[in-house]
C-alpha cells in the first residue's frame, strides 16, 4: 500500500473573544499551513496557545502540521487534548487514528476507525486503512470480508486492491489475492504488489507466473528487500538453476544472513558437486534456522555424499521422526542403512518408501514437494 494520507483540518473561526493578538497569530498560521510552510504553521500556532490555552481550533491545527512533518506522537497528544472536549468529531477521530496508524500503532488506529464507522459510514479511504490494520493485525478475514462490498465502486483504485488483495491472500483465498495485486502492479507500477503476488504463487506451486511477477518488480525496484532471492527462487523452481545462481550470489551480497537464499544457493551448489562452498551455505543456513527441515535435509545429503554416512543417517532419523509422512528422508536414510551395513534397517525404510508413494498416489498430487 502507498503512504497514508493526512485529512487537513482548518478551523475558518477562533473564538478568541476580543483578543485580537492571538486572532491575527492563528490567520498567520492558517495562510502558512495553506501555502505549505508547515514549520512556521507550527511555530505560529504554539504561540497562539501560549496566549490562549483553551483554543481547540489551534491545538487541532497544530496536530495537523505536527503529522504533516512526521511528528506523529506530539501530533496524537495534541489530537487527545482536543478530542477530550469533543470526543464525538469524525474528522478529529480521523486524524488521531491516521497518526497512530503512521507510528505502526494499529489496534490503536483501529480503536479510533471504529469510532467514526459508530458515527458514520466509512468512505473508501477510510475503509482502506482500516483493512490494512486489519490485515497486519492478523484480522484478514474481517478485512476482506468489509471490503469485498465496496470493491465494485473501488475497483480503479490501486490502494484499495492493494489492501482487498492482501487481506484475500492472507485469509485464504490466495489465487484471488495474487490476481488482484498482479492488476495493482500493472496500473499503478507497483514493485511492492508485483512481489507479493509472485511470492504469492511460489506458494501455489505456480513458478512461472511468479516468476513474471518478481521480474516485473525487479524492473521497477531492483532495491526492494529480498526480491532477488524470490526471483531466484522462482527460476530454480522453474528448472533454471544456472539462472538463479546469479540472483542467490547478489542476494547474499545484499545480505549474507538471508536464509533462503544460502539455502538455495547451497543446494545448487551440491547439486554440481561444489562441496567446499555448498558446505559453507548449507552450514549458515541450518545456523539461520536450526528447525528447518529442508535445511536440516541437504545437509545430510552434503554428509552423505562427502561419505560421512554415521552423520547422515543421525541427521535423517531425527528428520523422519519429526517428519514421518515425507518421503525423501526415508528414500535417503534406506541407503546410507545399507552403507553403514544395516541391511534390516535399509529394508524396513524401503518398506516405509513403497507404503508412503502407494498413499500418495491415492491421495493424487500434492500440494507441497518437501515440509
Amino acid at each position: 500500500m502507498r503512504s497514508g494520507f493526512i485529512l487537513l483540518l482548518v478551523s475558518a473561526s477562533l473564538a478568541i473573544g476580543q483578543q485580537s493578538g492571538p486572532r491575527e497569530i492563528f490567520d498567520r498560521a492558517i495562510q502558512d499551513q495553506q501555502r505549505g510552510d508547515y514549520a512556521a504553521a507550527i511555530r505560529d500556532y504554539e504561540e497562539v496557545l501560549k496566549l490562549a490555552p483553551d483554543e481547540l481550533a489551534a491545538r487541532a491545527n497544530l496536530a495537523v502540521a505536527l503529522a504533516h512533518e512526521g511528528d506523529y506522537q506530539e501530533a496524537i497528544t495534541q489530537y487527545r487534548t482536543v478530542l477530550a472536549a469533543a470526543p464525538r468529531d469524525p474528522g478529529l477521530l480521523t486524524d488521531l487514528g491516521l497518526a497512530y496508524y503512521k507510528t505502526g500503532d494499529c489496534k490503536d488506529a483501529n480503536r479510533e476507525f471504529e469510532a467514526v464507522a459508530r458515527l458514520r459510514q466509512p468512505d473508501a479511504k477510510l475503509a482502506t486503512v482500516m483493512g490494512d490494520c486489519d490485515v497486519r493485525l492478523g484480522q484478514a478475514a474481517a478485512a476482506a470480508a468489509m471490503l469485498l462490498p465496496l470493491e465494485a465502486a473501488n475497483s480503479t483504485n490501486p490502494d484499495f486492491e492493494f489492501v482487498l488483495g492482501a487481506a484475500m491472500i492472507k485469509s485464504g483465498h490466495r489465487l484471488d489475492g495474487a490476481g488482484r495485486l498482479e492488476t495493482v502492479g500493472a496500473s499503478a507500477r507497483n514493485a511492492d504488489a508485483y512481489m507479493q503476488a509472485g511470492s504469492t504463487l511460489i506458494d501455489l506451486n505456480r513458478f512461472a507466473r511468479a516468476l513474471t511477477d518478481l521480474e516485473a518488480a525487479l524492473q521497477l525496484n531492483p532495491n526492494l528487500p529480498g526480491i532477488y532471492t524470490l526471483l531466484g527462487m522462482a527460476k530454480d523452481m522453474n528448472g533454471d538453476a544456472a539462472a538463479a545462481e546469479p540472483n542467490f550470489r547478489e542476494a547474499l551480497r545484499r545480505d549474507p544472513d538471508d536464509f533462503n537464499a544460502n539455502l538455495y544457493l547451497g543446494s545448487i551448489l551440491y547439486k554440481r558437486r561444489d562441496m567446499a562452498e555448498s558446505k559453507t551455505c548449507l552450514d549458515r543456513a541450518l545456523k539461520l534456522n536450526p528447525a528447518s527441515p529442508t535445511a536440516q535435509y541437504e545437509v545430510a545429503m552434503w554428509k552423505s555424499t562427502s561419505g560421512d554416512y554415521a552423520g547422515a543417517a543421525t541427521d535423517l532419523e531425527r528428520l523422519e521422526k519429526a517428519n514421518p509422512g515425507w518421503l525423501q528422508p526415508h528414500v535417503e536414510l534406506a541407503f546410507v542403512y545399507y552403507r553403514i551395513h544395516r541391511p534390516a534397517d535399509g529394508m524396513r525404510e524401503r518398506e516405509i518408501v513403497a507404503k508412503i508413494k502407494a498413499q500418495q498416489q491415492q491421495a493424487g498430487p500434492p500440494g507441497i514437494q518437501a515440509p
